[in-house]
């Protein structure tokens, strides 16, 4: 198949793609390599991808629509898995308009590639961070998420809206899915597990917001991008809905948790880190900031329904995989 992914250079596409490729996919891979964090991190991954013949790179902007449509006219994709997005909740107290650039602004170029193409299915990253300020745990994909406590979990929000009036226009069969806490090899600088490691071998304290009081429903990132291929083969059918079904009632469009299902305590996962390195972190307890949510707890139930799978790696064995690919990458002992 062909598929055009956006974001391979970053944590997840990454990853992703290369799963794609070992299945024998033909992949153009999208990304901007912007400087939101190290790109030689980014050039490192295209570079590991770029060794398969099968593997494209197209670097761009998804900002730049004439840019963005010439490279899906020319490469006709059947499939087309959008992951690129300005990511992070607290740096979009920083710089809000990246992420009105990136994520809406992008997707719609996207949708219209979409659109134009006549793809056979259009999947789109989304967060639990459009979960809010839900209280009922765990989080289904058929509740309201109506109040989003941060722009970043706006902007996906929209972006869910957005797909739903294409596909519900056009018929694109679309799947929107929400991730929960991706960590793993690879991973992005800015994000808890990478931070807390290289402050721990570094002999630095870590920052521990709302004092440690905190649940993650923590997600090994091979698990989720296994997740996403089997929903790749599982295009939403309009008027074809399962038991407990998100899929609307006017459009082939479905929303689908990716979560292990089971959270964890922040300050366990810490414990975590520590037992894998072989270090005690100085912890500086700190109150919550502002955006951030103190649980996070995906309903799995109708991911399992639809491919027969949930994730399941624990934070013991995916912990120990990040601490490896780090002290390897980084040459730290």
């Amino acid at each position: 198949m062909r598929i055009l992914v956006t974001g391979t250079a970053g944590f997840i596409g990454f990853h992703l793609a290369g799963r794609l490729l070992a299945e024998d996919h033909e992949i153009v891979g999208v990304d901007g390599l912007t400087p939101y964090y190290d790109v030689s991190l980014k050039r490192a991954r295209h570079d590991i991808l770029k060794k398969s013949p099968a593997f494209t790179e197209a670097v761009l902007m998804l900002e730049d629509d004439q840019a963005f449509g010439s490279a899906c006219a020319e490469f006709r994709p059947e499939a087309i898995i959008h992951l690129a997005a300005q990511a992070g909740v607290r740096y979009s107290l920083e710089d809000p308009r990246a992420y009105i650039d990136a994520n809406l602004i992008g997707t719609f170029n996207v949708m219209e590639a979409a659109r134009s193409g006549a793809v056979q299915h259009l999947m789109l990253a989304s967060t639990s961070s459009i979960y809010g300020a839900n209280e009922t745990m765990p989080f289904i994909e058929t509740q309201r998420a109506d109040a989003p406590l941060t722009l970043y979990a706006a902007t996906k929000k929209a972006t869910e809206l957005m797909t739903h009036s294409y596909s519900h226009l056009w018929k694109i069969p679309t799947t929107v899915f929400r991730f929960f806490t991706v960590y793993g090899p690879w991973g992005r600088p800015d994000m808890a597990l990478f931070k807390f490691v290289k402050a721990i071998l570094a002999g630095q304290p870590i920052d521990v917001y709302n004092h440690g009081d905190m649940l993650r429903d923590f997600t090994y990132v091979d698990d989720l991008v296994k997740a996403v291929d089997l929903l790749l083969h599982r295009p939403p059918v309009e008027g074809q809905p399962f038991e407990g079904d998100s899929l609307s009632p006017v459009a082939p469009w479905r929303v689908v948790n990716i979560g292990a299902g089971s959270p964890c305590r922040l300050l366990d996962f810490i414990s975590e880190i520590e037992r894998c390195l072989g270090r005690s972190a100085e912890r500086n307890f700190m109150p919550n900031q502002p955006g951030d949510v103190p649980a996070t707890f995906a309903d799995a139930s109708l991911l399992e329904r639809l491919t027969g799978y949930r994730p399941d790696t624990p934070p013991r064995v995916g912990v120990q995989a990040f601490c490896d690919w780090y002290r390897e990458y980084y040459r730290r002992s």
